[in-house]
């Protein structure tokens, strides 16, 4: 018994010192873990719940498990860009499509007694943003169209009709907010590059039948569908899939008006195109008057009877009023330009719900190009009047008109920029054409200068005082020569040298569905829905 005395002790203090060490282990452990936090929130910049659920997820993710942190608001960050100057110089620094740096905005806000943030009056406010991405391919399934040959993808990966109504879901709402904490808003849509993706479009090639002949490139005959499989991609954010149902649904009651020239009418029969497609009784979507012919009326109007909305097309190419008279000296009937006048069919669009405007084109013909004998304000037709000039007067009258007239607290109001042409070796008249084109332009050093025109519509924009969304569409145009109707405007039409093409227009599926997803993602920002805006 005595001798097993010693053997007891030694046990217990053998026990007792590898408890003592255990207990400095874990303590030790403890404090580099917490060091580790604290340096993970400092170097991020976030709080220590978000830092650690940046740690948690690495370890997880290492693992082979799942971890998910839904972030508060005192997480959240917002890096607002200074407001540009209120008056810029003549010649601002041009960059290749987007405008200064200032005028590649979401929202011009002018309005003194608006809800904006306090001193908003003659600013552009801009918020840039990463959002997290989502992922917005979905499966594809074999279709009847020729596979491309001319693009890096993978196999037997085509657009399917099901994927293609499918594919409109909205990204899930737990990936709406930014890594940061920045939402939509902060979003700059127009700074951004094409990237290969296979993802279907919104519908399918040639199965609406709402567009228009001129656009329908695949019943015209091409059969590539190269110009389809590119998505774009801002440089800090992620443009969320249109969801038609859920725009419908905001649209519910509503008018939604396109107002401008042939390049609104091609954004126009897309919108209806993407928005058909979400319902399930393709009756319930007509033309109010019937026709099926959407090009020679100045007024057309798609109905969504399931959701009592409108989605119409104002044909107005200047905004402005187009006039003839009888020269009193020669007899002759004379065409003018009035400046000063709005375009009658103002009163036609002044109570919808949505309104999107351009006007552009049309300032490039011969006729308003050359300003002589043409432009007209009060009973004056001037002899020679530049071209910017006679813009800029346009535009005026249009935005005292739309301050004037257009309840800015009913109407949510889009201006939409420049959509870039393609024509090489002349213009459409004379022998230009983009047909072989199948790949965008890649490198940006040869996309043509902002337009002036542009700079015009944002230095307008920004002394309105009623909000007007800017699409600055334009650079993201420029890059795609591969996308126009070219030779495949028309049906049943022998290809031939010297045919005239058309490198102004878009395919439909094309660009402008994205167009029309930027404004579906805008949308969501002034509907306050919150899985995309954080207050």
């Amino acid at each position: 018994m005595a001798s097993s005395v010693p053997a007891e002790l030694s046990r217990n203090i053998s026990w007792s010192l590898s408890k003592s060490r255990a207990q400095r282990y874990v303590c030790l452990i403890f404090t580099l873990a917490l060091f580790l936090l604290l340096a993970t929130a400092i170097i991020t910049k976030t709080s220590p719940a978000a830092a650690a659920s940046t740690l948690a997820s690495r370890v997880f993710s290492r693992s082979g498990s799942s971890f998910y942190f839904y972030p508060t608001a005192s997480s959240f960050e917002t890096h607002i860009q200074s407001p540009p100057n209120p008056n810029p110089s003549p010649n601002p620094q041009r960059n290749h499509g987007h405008g200064d740096g200032n005028t590649s905005s979401v929202v011009v806000d002018n309005n003194p007694n608006s809800s904006s943030d306090g001193n908003a009056s003659s600013a552009v406010k801009q918020n840039v943003a990463q959002v997290e991405k989502p992922n917005l391919r979905s499966r594809k399934t074999k279709t009847h169209h020729k596979k491309p040959s001319k693009r890096p993808k993978k196999k037997n990966k085509k657009h399917s009709n099901a994927n293609a109504s499918s594919a409109t879901t909205a990204i899930d709402p737990s990936k709406a907010k930014t890594r940061t904490g920045k939402d939509l808003r902060s979003c700059d849509f127009y700074d951004g590059s094409w990237v290969v993706d296979d993802s279907p479009p919104a519908y399918l090639p040639g199965s609406c039948p709402f567009v228009e002949e001129a656009f329908n490139c695949f019943e015209n005959g091409r059969v590539d569908d190269d110009f389809l499989r590119y998505r774009w991609q801002p440089g800090h954010c992620d443009i969320p899939r249109l969801d038609g149902k859920e725009m419908l649904d905001m649209l519910r009651g509503k008018r939604l008006a396109f107002v401008g020239d042939s390049l609104n009418r091609n954004m126009w029969e897309s919108l209806v195109c993407v928005l058909r497609e979400s319902v399930t009784d393709k009756n319930q979507v007509f033309e109010i008057s019937g026709r099926v012919e959407l090009k020679t009326e100045g007024f057309y109007s798609f109905r969504f009877e399931e959701y009592n909305c409108s989605i119409e097309f104002i044909r107005s190419p200047f905004l402005v009023e187009e006039w003839e008279f009888t020269d009193k000296r020669t007899g002759a009937r004379k065409e003018t330009l009035r400046l000063d006048v709005i375009e009658e069919s103002a009163f036609k669009y002044q109570h919808a719900d949505v309104l999107i405007f351009n006007t552009a084109h049309w300032w490039t013909h011969p006729k308003t190009s050359e300003g002589k004998d043409y432009y007209q304000e009060g009973n004056r037709v001037y002899s020679k009047l530049e071209m910017t000039e006679a813009y800029t007067k346009a535009l005026h009258t249009w935005s005292k008109w739309i301050d004037d007239n257009v309840n800015a607290n009913k109407t949510t109001i889009f201006f939409r920029g420049y959509s870039s042409s393609h024509f090489q070796g002349g213009q459409w008249n004379t022998g230009g054409g983009c047909d072989g084109e199948r790949m965008p332009i890649t490198d940006e050093s040869y996309l043509t200068p902002h337009p002036v025109m542009m700079n015009v519509v944002e230095s307008v924009l920004r002394e309105m005082k009623t909000p007007v969304y800017y699409l600055n569409i334009t650079k993201m145009t420029t890059y795609r020569k591969d996308a126009h109707p070219s030779i495949f405007r028309e049906a049943n039409t022998q290809r031939k040298p010297g045919m005239i093409q058309d490198c102004s227009h878009w395919c439909l599926p094309g660009l402008p569905d994205v167009w029309n997803q930027i404004v579906y993602a805008l949308l969501l920002t002034t509907h306050h829905n919150p899985q995309y805006n954080s207050s």
